[in-house]
């Protein structure tokens, strides 16, 4: 055993350190593969007795120590360490310096920390490829320090930590002695002008300098310096100006410039400059004019992006009989025109986005021609005519997006048949008649159906998916009860069924959704108590999972992969061509503003709506129970009862709507305590009392929060508190003024003394007729 020089483990489970003592005699051992496994533990000390190692992976594990002490730095063969994808922490060891003979060294994905020190890497000069990416490294780290490595081919420093910043200018018109082929400084806080080294680099292949605050105008003497340059991304930066005339680049693949602040009108001769580009990304600028219609001339492209610009007029018909093109997003400019006319024949299309323009005409049959498409959104347009039949045929699609256009008729039922389908809105229509059963989209995760004339009952057999997060009903002319089957989506976050004509009491099954966090039943007319249950839903102590509410949808391509170093471990460079993200947006009314909320936002919102139905009764004292609850509406209703004390346990309400009932009795004082309140009402009520002291949050709350009860007092109010006032009941006041204020507070008794002086008015009346009449007869007679 002592003479092996080569081991590859795979598919082993279980501590490294009980491993590696197997191995530690094998001082021959030249090659030590654990990559992809399930180890965990620690890295050993007893890692040092093996001598002879020349490449050592540990790639994609558990491990999870420090590299302090770990022996580490005495394998001075080592030519190739790759510790990616681990839990390793604390900072690098000022020995690694000593590894003089690595050719690679990858940190990427751990949780290294502290400062990555520019001298720990300045006597590597044999490196060619470094990745210290996505690490917690902190201050600054001099790109300088690699001035001398003419070997160095790959550097890999982006980072999505905010304290890591790439100095590259200093010391100022410093000359590097490599040639890079990657270089990836995303997320680095570089500024200003491309980095000056750049202007001697002539053999590069990727450059990834996305997520900083770049400026300046595009580059082309990058391109034209590096004509095999196949990946640019200058994604995210603050580039400026015109995209120039450029001499052809034939290598350029993926091109990414979006998100800056680049405008003009495109050159005609875009396919010419950039013949063979498989992704362009030109997005979230200032592009305008007319889209010529020689980029449809650029017959290796994969996936077009223009979507946020300014363009105009009518997309070319070239480009719509792209045959090869599977992403085209050009949402969000002012495209106009009928999109889908005859030219349309995009038939390997798989995303296509085209919300927020001024498209026309209807849902033509000619969509059918990209029977693979997956993605659909022409939200926010002017279209119009029914929803086809057909539109069932799409069975691949997994998101339909219409909201917002002027289709009407009915929501076909075939359109159940879509299977496959997470994201259907149509909401914002005029789409009428009664909801079909999509009980067989049992995937279905967001459901918008708000703002449209839909009538009848909530089918029984609605929704059968066990996925679904939102349901958005409101605003239609829905009645009926609220169906048991809706207690059955256990995993639903968001309610909304806020403007129907729904009735009845509020079902208590609606307490078996216990993931809520957002309910909206307002503006209907339930009746009867509020539920105790609710108290118990908990609302906003679900956990939170990020990109619940905003889908990320990646496609790949074999043109991804490009290798960057052949070394023992081949590393590849690879990109994912990000196509879309599918952003869930509510609506809901908190602080008195109707707001909508995007995407991952809706993690952190918390709300329970009721107000304007006819409820009655007390408020239950179990809703105090809401510690988590940002927002809570009773208003217009017809509570009756006491504040219940227990609302000073709601710790992160920040708006509490209770106006518009009958309630009655004090504040309590105990609310002074609710240190994130901003919007606070009891309007209209009975209340009375002194309004809480002026201190903490109630010291930002004016009269408007108390108006309209008579014999509620505080500063800000036009009844002043006094000995006498304190209190309805107080000793001073007298029994008449106490009679007083019961008939003035109390509408029923009122009444009933209304109706007594009535009575004694005509008993008097009529008394008095009585007499006078006999006493006529008397002196008559």
């Amino acid at each position: 055993m002592s003479f092996v020089s080569k081991i590859n483990v795979f598919s082993y489970t279980g501590y490294f350190n009980f491993l590696l003592i197997e191995f530690a005699s094998l001082n021959n051992l030249e090659i030590l593969d654990l990559s992809y496994n399930f180890l965990n533990g620690i890295l050993p000390s007893s890692i040092r007795l093996m001598s002879s190692l020349k490449f050592l992976s540990l790639a994609r594990n558990g491990l999870n120590s420090s590299l302090q002490d770990q022996g580490l730095c005495q394998l001075n063969k080592l030519q190739e360490l790759d510790l990616n994808s681990n839990f390793f922490h604390g900072i690098l060891p000022p020995c690694l310096n000593n590894l003089t003979s690595l050719r690679l060294l990858d940190l990427s994905s751990n949780l290294f920390s502290g400062n990555a020190s520019s001298s720990l890497l300045a006597n590597l000069t044999s490196l060619e490829y470094i990745d210290l990416s996505h690490n917690l490294f902190e201050d600054s780290f001099s790109f300088s320090s690699f001035s001398n490595h003419s070997k160095l081919q790959v550097v890999i420093l982006g980072s999505g930590y905010n304290k890591f910043e790439v100095e590259t200018e200093y010391p100022v018109g410093w000359v590097p002695l490599f040639q890079l082929k990657t270089l990836v400084l995303s997320y680095c806080k570089l500024t200003g002008d491309l980095p000056g080294f750049l202007q001697y680099q002539f053999k590069l292949m990727v450059v990834d300098l996305s997520h900083n605050n770049l400026t300046g105008s595009f580059p082309n003497w990058l391109l034209e310096n590096n004509t095999r340059l196949e990946y640019l991304f200058l994604r995210n930066n603050s580039l400026m100006g015109q995209l120039l005339p450029l001499r052809p680049n034939t290598h350029i693949k993926l091109l990414d410039i979006s998100h800056n602040k680049l405008d003009g009108q495109l050159q005609e001769n875009v396919p010419n400059m950039i013949p063979n580009i498989m992704y362009l990304n030109l997005s979230n600028n200032g592009f305008e004019g007319i889209l010529p219609s020689s980029i449809a001339e650029m017959s290796s492209l994969w996936a077009l992006d223009l979507s946020t610009n300014s363009f105009s007029g009518e997309v070319p018909k070239q480009l719509l009989a792209t045959k090869d093109l599977w992403i085209l997003k050009l949402s969000n400019n002012k495209f106009h025109g009928e999109i889908f006319s005859r030219d349309f024949n995009l038939t390997g299309l798989r995303y296509l986005y085209l919300g927020n323009n001024q498209f026309t005409g209807t849902l033509s049959n000619v969509i059918s021609r990209s029977s693979w498409l997956w993605e659909l959104d022409v939200s926010n347009n002017y279209m119009s005519g029914e929803i086809p039949n057909w539109i069932g045929n799409m069975t691949y699609l997994t998101t339909l997006v219409l909201g917002n256009n002027s289709f009407k008729g009915k929501l076909p039922p075939e359109i159940s048949q879509l299977q496959s389908l997470e994201f259907l809105d149509v909401s914002q229509n005029a789409l009428s008649g009664s909801l079909p059963s999509l009980k067989s989209m049992k995937y279905l995760e967001h459901l918008h159906l708000q703002g449209n004339m839909f009538i009848g009952l909530i089918p029984r057999d609605f929704l059968n998916s066990s996925y679904l997060l939102t349901l958005d009903i409101r605003d239609n002319r829905l009645f009926g009860s609220i169906p048991n089957s809706i207690s059955a989506l256990l995993k639903l976050k968001i309610l909304l069924l806020r403007g129907n004509l729904l009735s009845g009491f509020i079902p208590n099954h609606l307490c078996h959704l216990t993931e809520i966090s957002l309910m909206d039943l307002s503006n209907n007319s339930f009746s009867g108590p509020i539920p105790r249950c609710f108290g118990h839903i908990q609302f906003g102590e679900t956990k939170k999972e990020y990109y619940e509410f905003g889908q990320f949808h990646y496609s790949l391509y074999a043109g991804n992969f490009l290798t960057v170093y052949p070394g023992y471990w081949v590393k590849y460079w690879r990109y994912p061509s990000f196509a879309y993200e599918e952003k869930d947006e509510v609506e809901f009314v908190t602080k008195n503003r109707r707001d909508s909320y995007v995407g991952d936002i809706l993690n952190f919102m918390s709300g329970l709506d009721l107000s304007c139905n006819n409820l009655t009764s007390e408020i239950p004292h179990e809703l105090g129970m809401l510690s988590l609850i940002h927002t809570l509406n009773l208003s217009h209703n017809q509570l009756k009862g006491s504040i219940p004390k227990s609302f000073s346990n709601l710790s992160q309400i920040e708006s509490l709507d209770l106006s518009y009932n009958k309630l009655s009795g004090e504040i309590p004082l105990e609310l002074i305590g609710l240190n994130f309140l901003e919007v606070f009402s009891v309007a209209h009520n009975n209340i009375s009392g002194r309004v809480p002291d002026m201190k903490a949050q109630f010291g930002t709350f004016g009269e408007s929060s108390y108006e309209d009860n008579p014999f509620l007092c505080g500063p800000m109010l036009k009844r002043k508190c006094n000995t006498s006032t304190e209190s309805l009941d107080s000793p001073s006041q007298s029994s008449q003024e106490r009679f007083a204020t019961i008939l003035y507070i109390n509408p029923y008794w009122r009444q009933r003394w209304f109706n007594f002086i009535e009575e004694c008015i005509y008993s008097c009346y009529h008394f008095a007729c009585h007499t006078f009449s006999k006493l006529l007869a008397y002196l008559y007679n």
